[in-house]
Protein backbone atom coordinates (compact mmCIF):
# COMPACT_ATOMS: atom_id res chain seq x y z
CA UNK A 1 0.00 0.00 0.00
CA UNK A 2 0.99 3.32 -0.64
CA UNK A 3 2.14 5.60 2.16
CA UNK A 4 -0.40 7.62 3.42
CA UNK A 5 0.07 11.07 5.98
CA UNK A 6 -2.61 12.82 7.62
CA UNK A 7 -2.65 16.59 7.02
CA UNK A 8 -5.17 18.61 9.39
CA UNK A 9 -6.19 21.84 9.18
CA UNK A 10 -7.29 24.53 11.79
CA UNK A 11 -6.66 27.49 13.87
CA UNK A 12 -6.69 25.22 17.33
CA UNK A 13 -4.00 22.34 16.86
CA UNK A 14 -2.77 21.97 19.85
CA UNK A 15 0.22 19.84 20.77
CA UNK A 16 -2.11 17.30 23.18
CA UNK A 17 -4.68 17.39 19.70
CA UNK A 18 -1.48 16.44 17.32
CA UNK A 19 -0.39 13.91 20.07
CA UNK A 20 -3.95 12.12 19.89
CA UNK A 21 -3.89 12.03 16.11
CA UNK A 22 -0.36 11.04 16.20
CA UNK A 23 -1.38 8.10 18.85
CA UNK A 24 -4.61 7.06 16.92
CA UNK A 25 -3.49 6.55 13.17
CA UNK A 26 0.00 5.47 14.38
CA UNK A 27 1.85 7.64 12.68
CA UNK A 28 6.07 7.98 12.56
CA UNK A 29 6.21 11.77 13.66
CA UNK A 30 4.35 15.04 13.33
CA UNK A 31 5.66 17.81 11.60
CA UNK A 32 3.70 20.88 12.80
CA UNK A 33 3.71 24.01 10.55
CA UNK A 34 4.93 22.05 7.51
CA UNK A 35 2.37 23.60 5.34
CA UNK A 36 2.28 27.37 4.17
CA UNK A 37 -1.32 28.95 5.32
CA UNK A 38 -2.75 32.51 5.47
CA UNK A 39 -3.78 34.17 8.64
CA UNK A 40 -4.22 32.07 11.52
CA UNK A 41 -4.94 28.38 10.06
CA UNK A 42 -2.06 26.62 11.02
CA UNK A 43 -1.50 23.16 9.19
CA UNK A 44 0.45 19.82 10.21
CA UNK A 45 1.40 16.76 8.85
CA UNK A 46 1.46 13.69 10.35
CA UNK A 47 3.69 11.23 8.19
CA UNK A 48 2.68 7.37 7.85
CA UNK A 49 -0.85 7.45 8.89
CA UNK A 50 -3.19 4.80 9.07
CA UNK A 51 -6.84 5.43 9.54
CA UNK A 52 -9.07 2.93 11.60
CA UNK A 53 -11.64 2.89 14.91
CA UNK A 54 -9.02 4.93 16.71
CA UNK A 55 -8.96 7.68 14.33
CA UNK A 56 -12.53 8.16 13.55
CA UNK A 57 -13.16 8.30 17.64
CA UNK A 58 -11.01 11.39 17.69
CA UNK A 59 -13.89 13.29 15.12
CA UNK A 60 -15.68 14.90 17.28
CA UNK A 61 -12.57 16.46 19.29
CA UNK A 62 -11.97 17.50 15.94
CA UNK A 63 -15.17 18.98 15.44
CA UNK A 64 -15.09 20.54 18.90
CA UNK A 65 -11.91 22.00 18.11
CA UNK A 66 -12.65 23.07 14.14
CA UNK A 67 -9.69 21.11 12.64
CA UNK A 68 -10.36 19.70 9.10
CA UNK A 69 -8.28 16.15 8.15
CA UNK A 70 -7.18 15.04 5.10
CA UNK A 71 -5.40 11.29 4.42
CA UNK A 72 -3.05 12.45 1.55
CA UNK A 73 -0.97 10.22 -0.15
CA UNK A 74 2.85 10.75 0.72
CA UNK A 75 4.50 13.86 -1.18
CA UNK A 76 1.70 14.18 -3.57
CA UNK A 77 1.19 17.56 -5.42
CA UNK A 78 -1.89 18.86 -6.98
CA UNK A 79 -0.03 18.69 -10.28
CA UNK A 80 -0.12 14.59 -10.01
CA UNK A 81 -4.01 14.87 -10.59
CA UNK A 82 -5.29 15.84 -14.02
CA UNK A 83 -9.21 16.03 -13.31
CA UNK A 84 -11.22 17.50 -10.40
CA UNK A 85 -14.97 16.95 -10.75
CA UNK A 86 -17.26 19.11 -8.34
CA UNK A 87 -20.98 18.34 -7.28
CA UNK A 88 -23.01 22.16 -7.39
CA UNK A 89 -25.32 22.42 -4.58
CA UNK A 90 -23.87 23.36 -1.46
CA UNK A 91 -20.03 21.86 -2.72
CA UNK A 92 -19.10 24.61 -5.42
CA UNK A 93 -22.46 27.05 -4.63
CA UNK A 94 -23.15 28.21 -1.00
CA UNK A 95 -27.20 27.33 -1.94
CA UNK A 96 -29.31 24.45 -3.04
CA UNK A 97 -31.03 25.74 -6.09
CA UNK A 98 -34.42 24.08 -5.79
CA UNK A 99 -34.80 25.19 -2.52
CA UNK A 100 -34.28 28.94 -3.53
CA UNK A 101 -36.75 28.27 -6.18
CA UNK A 102 -39.11 26.96 -4.27
CA UNK A 103 -38.94 29.71 -2.37
CA UNK A 104 -40.93 32.18 -5.32
CA UNK A 105 -43.26 29.63 -5.22
CA UNK A 106 -43.94 30.15 -1.41
CA UNK A 107 -42.67 25.98 -0.43
CA UNK A 108 -38.83 26.52 0.73
CA UNK A 109 -39.64 24.78 3.86
CA UNK A 110 -41.35 22.00 2.28
CA UNK A 111 -38.90 21.07 -0.49
CA UNK A 112 -35.80 21.70 2.53
CA UNK A 113 -37.34 19.17 4.17
CA UNK A 114 -36.96 16.57 1.40
CA UNK A 115 -33.68 18.48 0.35
CA UNK A 116 -32.33 17.54 3.24
CA UNK A 117 -33.42 13.85 3.43
CA UNK A 118 -31.77 12.97 -0.06
CA UNK A 119 -28.76 14.29 1.22
CA UNK A 120 -28.76 12.01 4.49
CA UNK A 121 -29.13 9.14 1.79
CA UNK A 122 -33.03 8.24 3.77
CA UNK A 123 -34.33 8.83 0.22
CA UNK A 124 -32.96 8.15 -3.35
CA UNK A 125 -32.48 11.31 -5.01
CA UNK A 126 -34.65 10.95 -8.09
CA UNK A 127 -37.50 10.07 -5.73
CA UNK A 128 -36.53 13.21 -3.71
CA UNK A 129 -35.87 15.18 -7.15
CA UNK A 130 -39.56 14.11 -8.60
CA UNK A 131 -41.34 14.92 -5.16
CA UNK A 132 -39.27 18.25 -5.05
CA UNK A 133 -40.24 19.48 -8.74
CA UNK A 134 -43.53 18.56 -8.11
CA UNK A 135 -44.07 21.06 -5.75
CA UNK A 136 -42.65 23.93 -8.35
CA UNK A 137 -45.14 22.69 -11.42
CA UNK A 138 -46.58 25.93 -12.80
CA UNK A 139 -43.62 28.39 -11.48
CA UNK A 140 -43.26 31.06 -13.48
CA UNK A 141 -39.22 30.00 -15.41
CA UNK A 142 -38.23 33.81 -15.22
CA UNK A 143 -37.33 33.22 -11.32
CA UNK A 144 -34.71 30.71 -12.86
CA UNK A 145 -32.43 34.48 -14.05
CA UNK A 146 -33.57 35.29 -10.34
CA UNK A 147 -32.37 32.93 -8.58
CA UNK A 148 -29.09 33.03 -10.54
CA UNK A 149 -28.66 36.82 -10.36
CA UNK A 150 -29.68 37.57 -6.32
CA UNK A 151 -29.08 34.28 -4.62
CA UNK A 152 -26.82 32.05 -6.32
CA UNK A 153 -23.09 32.66 -4.38
CA UNK A 154 -19.95 30.23 -4.66
CA UNK A 155 -18.65 28.57 -1.76
CA UNK A 156 -15.53 30.34 0.05
CA UNK A 157 -12.69 29.60 -1.65
CA UNK A 158 -14.14 28.38 -4.72
CA UNK A 159 -12.76 30.44 -7.14
CA UNK A 160 -9.19 30.25 -5.54
CA UNK A 161 -9.13 26.04 -6.08
CA UNK A 162 -10.03 26.34 -9.38
CA UNK A 163 -7.38 28.80 -10.42
CA UNK A 164 -5.17 26.45 -8.48
CA UNK A 165 -6.20 23.48 -10.25
CA UNK A 166 -6.05 25.07 -13.32
CA UNK A 167 -2.69 26.54 -12.85
CA UNK A 168 -1.28 22.79 -12.03
CA UNK A 169 -2.69 21.42 -15.48
CA UNK A 170 -6.10 19.73 -14.06
CA UNK A 171 -9.10 20.07 -15.85
CA UNK A 172 -12.66 20.90 -14.23
CA UNK A 173 -15.62 19.31 -14.30
CA UNK A 174 -19.58 19.98 -12.72
CA UNK A 175 -21.46 16.94 -12.11
CA UNK A 176 -24.81 17.93 -10.72
CA UNK A 177 -28.11 16.28 -10.07
CA UNK A 178 -29.10 19.88 -10.49
CA UNK A 179 -30.09 21.89 -13.12
CA UNK A 180 -28.62 22.87 -16.63
CA UNK A 181 -29.92 26.64 -16.60
CA UNK A 182 -27.78 27.00 -13.40
CA UNK A 183 -24.65 24.68 -14.86
CA UNK A 184 -24.61 25.77 -17.81
CA UNK A 185 -24.08 29.76 -16.91
CA UNK A 186 -21.47 28.38 -14.65
CA UNK A 187 -19.56 26.66 -17.21
CA UNK A 188 -19.10 29.45 -18.98
CA UNK A 189 -18.39 31.89 -16.50
CA UNK A 190 -15.79 30.31 -14.40
CA UNK A 191 -14.54 28.23 -17.86
CA UNK A 192 -15.08 24.98 -16.47
CA UNK A 193 -14.38 22.06 -18.83
CA UNK A 194 -17.47 20.03 -18.61
CA UNK A 195 -20.85 19.97 -17.05
CA UNK A 196 -23.75 17.55 -16.39
CA UNK A 197 -27.33 17.93 -15.21
CA UNK A 198 -30.69 17.93 -15.66
CA UNK A 199 -32.44 19.96 -18.16
CA UNK A 200 -36.34 21.57 -16.40
CA UNK A 201 -39.32 21.03 -18.74
CA UNK A 202 -40.45 24.08 -18.91
CA UNK A 203 -44.35 24.63 -21.11
CA UNK A 204 -45.70 27.70 -21.93
CA UNK A 205 -42.77 30.02 -20.10
CA UNK A 206 -43.47 27.61 -16.67
CA UNK A 207 -42.00 24.85 -15.22
CA UNK A 208 -44.39 21.85 -15.30
CA UNK A 209 -42.87 20.02 -12.10
CA UNK A 210 -40.76 17.32 -14.04
CA UNK A 211 -37.33 16.74 -16.11
CA UNK A 212 -36.76 16.76 -19.86
CA UNK A 213 -35.36 13.22 -20.28
CA UNK A 214 -33.58 10.88 -18.11
CA UNK A 215 -33.14 12.04 -14.00
CA UNK A 216 -29.01 12.98 -13.55
CA UNK A 217 -28.76 10.54 -10.46
CA UNK A 218 -26.14 9.41 -8.43
CA UNK A 219 -25.05 6.66 -10.76
CA UNK A 220 -25.07 9.05 -13.32
CA UNK A 221 -22.74 11.26 -12.01
CA UNK A 222 -20.57 8.61 -11.42
CA UNK A 223 -20.77 7.01 -14.90
CA UNK A 224 -19.97 10.72 -16.62
CA UNK A 225 -16.82 10.47 -14.47
CA UNK A 226 -15.99 7.00 -15.92
CA UNK A 227 -16.69 8.46 -19.45
CA UNK A 228 -14.17 11.35 -18.51
CA UNK A 229 -11.43 9.18 -17.50
CA UNK A 230 -12.18 7.26 -20.45
CA UNK A 231 -11.91 10.02 -22.80
CA UNK A 232 -9.14 11.32 -21.01
CA UNK A 233 -7.04 8.18 -20.80
CA UNK A 234 -6.80 8.77 -16.89
CA UNK A 235 -6.05 6.43 -14.09
CA UNK A 236 -8.46 6.56 -11.01
CA UNK A 237 -5.24 7.89 -8.71
CA UNK A 238 -5.29 10.73 -11.77
CA UNK A 239 -8.97 12.07 -10.23
CA UNK A 240 -10.02 14.32 -7.53
CA UNK A 241 -13.86 14.31 -6.52
CA UNK A 242 -15.90 16.99 -4.27
CA UNK A 243 -19.24 16.45 -2.79
CA UNK A 244 -21.59 17.02 0.23
CA UNK A 245 -24.36 14.41 -0.27
CA UNK A 246 -25.40 10.59 -0.22
CA UNK A 247 -25.77 11.61 -3.59
CA UNK A 248 -22.41 12.12 -4.30
CA UNK A 249 -20.43 8.97 -3.17
CA UNK A 250 -20.63 7.20 -6.24
CA UNK A 251 -19.05 9.82 -8.03
CA UNK A 252 -16.21 10.32 -5.11
CA UNK A 253 -15.59 6.31 -4.97
CA UNK A 254 -14.80 7.19 -8.91
CA UNK A 255 -11.61 9.08 -7.95
CA UNK A 256 -8.31 8.94 -6.16
CA UNK A 257 -8.70 11.79 -4.17
CA UNK A 258 -12.59 11.63 -2.84
CA UNK A 259 -13.59 15.22 -0.48
CA UNK A 260 -16.42 16.00 1.46
CA UNK A 261 -17.41 19.61 1.80
CA UNK A 262 -19.26 20.28 4.36
CA UNK A 263 -20.61 16.95 3.98
CA UNK A 264 -23.30 14.91 6.23
CA UNK A 265 -21.52 12.79 8.54
CA UNK A 266 -22.42 9.43 6.47
CA UNK A 267 -20.35 11.27 3.49
CA UNK A 268 -17.59 12.80 5.60
CA UNK A 269 -17.26 8.71 6.86
CA UNK A 270 -16.35 7.21 3.13
CA UNK A 271 -14.39 10.48 2.20
CA UNK A 272 -10.33 11.06 2.30
CA UNK A 273 -11.12 14.43 3.14
CA UNK A 274 -13.32 16.16 5.07
CA UNK A 275 -13.29 20.28 4.78
CA UNK A 276 -15.80 21.19 7.29
CA UNK A 277 -15.03 24.70 8.63
CA UNK A 278 -12.35 25.57 6.26
CA UNK A 279 -13.33 27.26 2.38
CA UNK A 280 -12.04 25.23 -0.74
CA UNK A 281 -9.20 26.63 -0.97
CA UNK A 282 -8.01 24.63 1.84
CA UNK A 283 -7.94 21.85 -0.40
CA UNK A 284 -4.62 22.90 -2.64
CA UNK A 285 -2.98 23.55 0.83
CA UNK A 286 -3.14 19.87 1.43
CA UNK A 287 -0.50 19.05 -0.95
CA UNK A 288 3.13 18.69 -0.52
Amino acid sequence: MDAVDLVLLGEALSGDLLEEARAATGARRVLPDALPTPGSLRAARLEGATRGAAFDALLSVFESARVDWAFMPADARLSDYRLIAFDLDSTLIAIECIDELADFAGKKSEVAVVTEAAMRGDIDYPESLRRRLALLAGLDARVLARVYAERLRLSPGARELLAAARAAGLRTALLSGGFTYFTERLRIELGLDFATSNELEIVGGKMTGRVAGKIVDAEVKAEQLRRLKREQGLRQAQVIAVGDGANDLPMMAEAGLSVAYRAKPATRARANVALNFCGLDGLPRLFS
